[in-house]
């Protein structure tokens, strides 16, 4: 088993990847591998809707010359999927919007290549709009037929400054049950 985690955070190593880093770290120690990709500088382009991914059905995008080909493999691939986001004016961020986008068509493209795969969102906020952008990632997964998987609380950390999401307790503990939860479902479903 494997889950694959995207964040869609411009900082590479801030708070939304402790969010994410604490879910997988849970998800690790119940025995399933685990990976981390940043799209921080991948400069991800937007769905342009050419149609050609539904035309060529081959698992790809027409454009090539970004890392969504890349990601839509780990997610074919992988048994659960995380998205990350920090909250940007009430919504998660271009990249990964853009990668939800082309994601989606191309999986839904060929034969609805995620469904009834594991998914969660996790979400990093400086203090308001944090629902908006949970509900937007996980919109993704339900329209993608897949198994949404649910924490203690919304799957939500609180801070600004990189690293504050740490003295965020209850965000903390609810990434920690997520992974538990997520780690379950998956040996469940195995």
């Amino acid at each position: 088993m494997h889950v694959v985690a995207f964040n869609g955070s411009p900082r590479k190593e801030g708070n939304t990847a402790l969010l994410l880093r604490t879910v997988l770290a849970v998800i690790e120690n119940a025995g399933i591998g685990t990976e981390l990709i940043s799209l921080a500088g991948a400069r991800l382009r937007g769905c342009t809707a050419c149609g050609a991914c539904i035309k060529n059905k081959n698992k790809r995008c027409i454009f090539d010359d970004d890392l969504l080909n890349a990601c839509v493999e780990k997610m074919d691939a992988a048994d659960g999927i995380l998205l990350g986001s920090p909250t940007h004016f009430a919504d998660i961020t271009p990249d990964i919007k853009a990668l939800i986008d082309r994601a989606g068509y191309v999986t839904r493209a060929n034969g609805m290549l995620l469904r009834r795969k594991v998914g969660a969102a996790v979400v990093a906020v400086r203090r308001a709009g944090a629902i908006h952008a949970f509900d937007s990632l996980n919109h993704f997964f339900t329209i993608a037929e897949m198994i949404t998987v649910g924490s203690s609380y919304w799957n939500i950390g609180i801070g600004r400054e990189i690293g504050e999401v740490e003295h965020d307790d209850e965000g903390i503990g609810t990434m920690r049950t997520l992974g538990r939860n997520m780690a379950w479902l998956l040996q469940k479903l195995a």
